[in-house]
């Protein structure tokens, strides 16, 4: 998601958007990935045995149990007086002009712990490349027209308002990388699947069971399904452009508490264009994934002139400066360079690669949704249960000098939960400021009255006020260095725990941190989402504990929040949907466990000249300029432009800013 080549990595919002959750790319993620390389062979990733475990029947069996859920009709059955929608009169946002070939080599901060598109560790900023970015739904979001969307497995829809209810017609066309066709059964097979527990990963089960989202699925026959809706909000494909997928039953056989070991490495065949074959798969060095020779979708609308490249190689590289020197050798094909010091110190205007057209420099304005980036405090640890060592400690914190320091002034300073958007941001929140006096003031109502010899603030009975804070970036180290060292002008002593990016993303899943500075990517949307953040249900599991491998970062476990939290997902009514939002951003703001940081409008990346990308450079919402796989390379110019820097000869530089997006949220 990400800010990843950008140099800013999130959590994957993910799987969500509901992904809220799974958005933890964290946009963590200053993510960066990268490059490797082996030979193009036919088949795909590794495959389980079936014997073991259960079988297709328990699907069957649990199809059975829940009538109400899993019903089988006949075509008969569907109205005769459907209009059905295809999206036809959007325009195609990828060029024609686009060349399919070449490899390109990329890298990535860290290597990810699975190849599992679900469960223990799957979030990761890879995770994109599996599905995220690379796989498919029954309708994908126009990425340049806000609310609009196209069809990408399904060939058209239609909504049923009244009964809450959307039909689509399957693309008959549409086959997984092992060359298995999808039918309607894989999406049957997807509620099932989402619903059970050994996947071990709650959100989803929750969000999947019963009820709770959807409430129905109906097949009749192979190529038309329609997919009940618990509410059908204004937005109501949000609930299908991330969250309704095929899942291939033919692959899994295995469905018990053996399943996230016995998957741990093994590809999930795919209806996107890529695949990682086992050869490709260099544990702690490199991995990459492969173009099928004959995809499904190459002359697809929407989603032909896409995906170009024959391979994508990405080799790890723990640092960002050997990164960025292996890019200015031409070692990698770009470079994200919205941080700052890249884009200003180590890869200036005036750099020689640069000044001699050999590598490009894009500035790019969006228009979405803002990665919220912030202090993430985890309430259920000592000290941080109290609201005013929290409120005390965003006063400490001296964000605004970090952002001119390590940004150079490039970002702002976040204010809000909500940032990007538009009427449902709560825009009168303003974030707390860095002021000496009030965190002082703050921190004795919490007992911490006087002085140690070192300056920390200790109460009567020598409790220290002193926070971990986990960093998963080294590109953040000098940022939450100026906030420790400001901080301890106020009292307050903050241990920072550098880690690398997948080990500080576990301890947050695992909600070991105390602090953390991090981020979740979110989708496109209308309106911000609050479950996976701040509902009790993803806090706490039934014995008290804090509940792993959620989204809720600061443990928020409350009755009344909850309440709201529930008629916000279930309202129809936009002008009480903004009302809740309003004012559950305003409660965030109040409760102080998250503290928000920095924001940016845009995205900039260097590019070596042989590659391309379409009139406009990219689309209104990405988060990264290979987001939507509409770049390509041109082996003619890097023939050139090698041949050229052999012999001394140099191109006009080109510095450029895009900025036919740019806004002010």
């Amino acid at each position: 998601m990400i800010f990843e080549k950008l140099g800013l990595n999130f959590l994957s919002s993910r799987f969500r958007k509901r992904a809220w959750m799974n958005s933890i790319a964290i946009i963590a993620s200053f993510s960066l990935v990268g490059c490797g390389g082996g030979e193009k062979e036919e088949a795909p990733a590794e495959s389980v045995s079936g014997e073991g475990g259960a079988s297709l029947e328990e699907a069957k069996a649990y199809y059975a149990e829940h009538p109400e859920f899993f019903t089988f009709a006949t075509p008969e059955d569907i109205p005769a007086d459907i209009d059905w929608e295809d999206s036809s009169d959007l325009p195609e946002f990828a060029s024609p002009e686009a060349k399919r070939g070449g490899i390109l080599f990329d890298w990535q901060l860290s290597y990810p712990r699975t190849l599992r598109v679900i469960g223990p560790d799957s979030n990761s900023a890879f995770r994109r490349y599996l599905l995220d970015d690379y796989g498919f739904r029954v309708v994908q979001p126009h990425p340049n027209v806000p609310g609009k969307y196209y069809p990408a497995l399904a060939e058209a829809w239609h909504i049923d308002w009244e009964n809450k209810r959307v039909y689509f017609k399957l693309d008959p066309k549409a086959t997984y990388s092992d060359g298995v066709k999808v039918t309607a059964d894989d999406y049957l097979f997807m509620f099932y699947f989402m619903q059970q527990s050994f996947h071990q990963e709650p959100w989803s089960t929750n969000w999947y069971r019963i009820g709770e989202t959807y409430t129905n699925i109906t097949k009749y026959d192979d190529y038309t399904i329609s997919i009940d809706v618990k509410e059908a909000k204004p937005d109501i494909f949000r609930l299908f452009e991330e969250d309704v997928r095929p899942v291939p039953s033919h692959h899994y056989k295995v469905y018990d508490e053996n399943f996230t070991e016995m998957y741990q490495w093994t590809f999930e065949p795919t209806t996107g264009p890529y695949v990682v074959l086992p050869d490709d798969v260099k544990k702690g060095r490199s991995i990459a994934v492969t173009r099928l020779d004959k995809w499904w979708g190459d002359d697809k609308r929407f989603l032909r002139n896409r995906f170009n490249f024959d391979k994508r190689v990405f080799k790890t590289i723990r640092d960002m400066d050997k990164a960025l020197e292996a890019f200015k050798k031409g070692e990698l094909d770009f470079f994200g360079l919205t941080l700052p010091e890249f884009w200003h110190l180590k890869l200036p205007n005036d750099a020689q690669e640069v000044q001699n057209g050999y590598i490009h420099k894009i500035k790019f304005y969006t228009e979405k949704p803002r990665p919220n980036w912030g202090i993430w405090m985890n309430k259920s640890k000592p000290l941080l249960d109290n609201h005013d060592v929290r409120v005390g400690i965003a006063y400490a914190l001296n964000l605004d000098l970090a952002i001119d320091q390590v940004f150079r002034g490039d970002y702002e300073r976040a204010n809000s939960w909500g940032e990007g958007y538009g009427e449902y941001q709560n825009k009168d929140i303003k974030a707390r400021p860095f002021d000496i006096d009030l965190a002082m003031e703050s921190f004795a109502k919490a007992g911490f009255t006087k002085r140690g010899p070192d300056g920390i603030l200790m109460r009567e009975d020598g409790t220290r006020l002193s926070i971990e804070l986990t960093n998963g970036r080294p590109n953040l180290r000098d940022f939450v260095t100026i906030l420790k060292e400001d901080a301890q002008k106020a009292g307050l002593e903050i241990r920072i725990k550098d880690l690398d990016l997948m080990t500080a993303f576990k301890q947050m899943q695992e909600k070991n941190h105390e602090m953390a500075v991090t981020a979740y990517n979110v989708s496109v949307e209308l309106y911000p989402r609050f479950f996976d953040f701040y509902h009790s249900y993803n806090a706490l599991t039934p014995d008290g504990d804090p509940k792993p491998t959620t989204n809720n970062l600061t443990i928020t476990a409350y009755p009344e929040w909850d309440e709201m939290i529930d008629r916000y997902r279930e309202s129809n009514d936009l002008e009480e949907i903004k009302e809740i939002s309003l004012k559950l951003q305003e409660l965030i703001h109040e409760d102080a466990a998250f503290i928000p940081a920095f924001k940016t409008t845009y995205y900039r990346v260097g590019l070596w000249r042989w590659m391309r990308y379409p009139e406009g450079f990219d689309t209104r919402v990405s988060d990264s300029w290979d987001q939507f796989g509409i770049m390509w390379m041109d082996p003619e110019v890097k023939e050139e432009t090698m041949s050229a820097m052999r012999r001394g000869e140099t191109f006009e530089p080109v510095i450029e800013t895009f900025d036919q997006y740019h806004s002010t949220n």
